[in-house]
């Protein structure tokens, strides 16, 4: 049987595709490439330039392809601009979640894991925030993906769907193999922003808000290796084949870093001091979020390999220096 991945030419779903090709499944991907790259995908896995809410184009791809897993990855990410465009967040995460269920559905899809956010807990009381606790999104981003969860949910129960929820903290870090990483133009990531600095893509990056009830007024947020993320979904995948039942689980170290101890990871890896301007706070950021991680290590025989925020920034660094050479 196959795996489609949805999203595979973006930045998670690529590694996905890797780990999934490595460990020698059939996969397909479906992306319509307004952020993704059509390169970083492996050479022998078909893709589908299209969007996950073209129900003639998903079933389609489904029934050809025997899947019976969907990874689904495709999504809006911007917390800001969901603020200052939430008709297309909940039309490209909802509606078209919706759309692809539908599909899923219609053509016997047995799996279903879907990426959704630590978003959906808002500013939360609870630190480190557990997949119990109240969820109360900040922005439409993060209500966009809880409608999905929710969709989902219901989905599952009604016709019988095998599902797991991966809720992610903040993903950073490239493959550490070096075959692909972040590569979308305009990324708002913070270790990106940092690590594009760093190499003159940009003169400066700005940190958002300094005013925040933190040890040192920026936001403090738990990094999660993009590998090690991946390696999550495939633990959920191993789970759901097992006949695990449904579940959410939190994607992160349980570990928070503030903005000004990421930046000053970012100079020690480049050996370089670069400049960071100080500017108002961004809508939709809440101060605080890190991970309880007990439901993941009690659910799946998940062992992250680079949890240590060093080895996260050396990765997405070498990653930018590599696309620097590559368009020089």
């Amino acid at each position: 049987m196959t795996i489609l991945v949805t999203g595979g030419a973006g930045y998670i779903g690529s590694h996905m595709v890797l780990a999934l090709r490595d460990a020698g499944e059939d996969v397909v991907v479906l992306d319509n490439l307004s952020t993704g790259v059509k390169s970083v995908i492996p050479e022998g896995v078909p893709l589908y330039v299209g969007d996950t809410g073209n129900e003639t184009l998903t079933a389609s791809i489904l029934k050809w392809h025997k899947v019976d897993t969907i990874i689904h990855f495709a999504a809006s990410v911007v917390v800001p601009d969901s603020v200052s465009n939430p008709l297309g967040y909940y039309k490209n995460n909802t509606s078209n979640t919706r759309s692809l269920l539908a599909s899923a559905v219609a053509t016997g899809v047995e799996n279903f894991i879907f990426s959704s956010t630590a978003a959906v807990y808002g500013d939360v009381d609870m630190k480190p925030v557990s997949e119990d606790s109240p969820l109360r999104p900040m922005s439409p981003y993060g209500t966009s993906k809880l409608m999905t969860e929710t969709m989902l949910a219901d989905v599952a129960y009604a016709h019988g769907l095998h599902t797991v929820v991966l809720r992610y903290f903040n993903v950073a870090g490239a493959d550490p193999q070096g075959r692909t990483g972040q590569s979308t133009p305009g990324a708002t990531h913070l270790i990106k922003v940092a690590a594009e600095t760093v190499v003159g893509k940009r003169p400066y990056m700005q940190i958002y808000g300094t005013d925040y009830p933190t040890p040192d007024g920026t936001c403090v947020r738990d990094y999660i290796h993009v590998t090690d993320l991946v390696a999550a979904h495939s633990c959920a995948l191993n789970h759901l084949r097992d006949g695990g039942a449904n579940t959410t689980v939190n994607c992160g170290y349980g570990r928070g870093y503030s903005v000004l101890e990421v930046i000053d990871a970012v100079k020690r890896a480049a050996g370089t001091d670069f400049e960071a301007r100080l500017t108002g706070r961004r809508p939709g950021d809440p101060p605080s979020i890190v991970a309880g991680v007990d439901r993941i290590h009690e659910t799946f025989s998940w062992q992250p390999r680079y949890g240590n925020l060093d080895t996260i920034v050396a990765h997405a660094l070498a990653w930018e220096r590599h696309l620097r050479e590559k368009s020089s």
